[in-house]
């Protein structure tokens, strides 16, 4: 992805739709200082942060992270390895453990967004729960995962699988020290 796209995605939707920003925080329930510092930052926002921002902007969350506009089937052979995504808070560094590589980033019109996900303990950082619309699927490939869903926390090892809705407050982690590797699916309704 090249850099600052996402912002620039987002700004052209806006003229295009003619949003100010006042109205697309106010539609996102971001701030004005989010948005600005969003639009305008060379790293991608935190993944809750764009998926309110595609639900007030009327579109698809894979709108920020397309390629290309493709028709058909799109294929991830494992030989290939595309650019590590990792999502940002705007106000902290805290989840930036996560390195996201998408599995169809050419494929237009998904309602999916598949993910190779590389996770990295946390470090020191006081870790961000996230919270949006819509559902997310995990399976374990390498490593123990602990998920936060609300209050409660599950420790899934390999070949393990969680689905929960992701609009309770959650948070994806390494359960020790070491690194882990999952797949997850995250669906946003429009």
């Amino acid at each position: 992805m090249k850099k600052n796209s996402v912002g620039e995605k987002i700004s052209t939707l806006c003229i295009d739709n003619n949003i100010p920003k006042d109205e697309l925080a106010r539609r996102s329930g971001l701030t004005e200082e989010q948005i600005e510092l969003i639009i305008n930052s060379d790293s991608i926002p935190s993944l809750s942060a764009l998926i309110k921002i595609a639900r007030a902007l009327g579109v698809r969350l894979g709108t920020f992270l397309d390629d290309s506009n493709e028709l058909g089937p799109e294929i991830h052979r494992q030989a290939e390895k595309n650019q590590a995504v990792t999502f940002s808070s705007q106000l902290s560094n805290a989840n930036s453990h996560l390195d996201f590589f998408s599995l169809a980033a050419s494929k237009s019109g998904r309602h999916m967004e598949p993910f190779i996900i590389d996770i990295k303990p946390a470090g020191k950082n006081e870790p961000i729960l996230s919270s949006h619309e819509g559902e997310e699927f995990i399976f374990v490939l390498k490593g123990n995962v602990s998920i936060t869903y609300g209050k409660q926390t599950h420790v899934l090892k390999q070949g393990d699988s969680i689905y929960y809705d992701s609009i309770v407050a959650h948070l994806v982690s390494v359960d020790g020290n070491e690194a882990a590797q999952i797949l997850a699916v995250v669906y946003t309704p429009l």
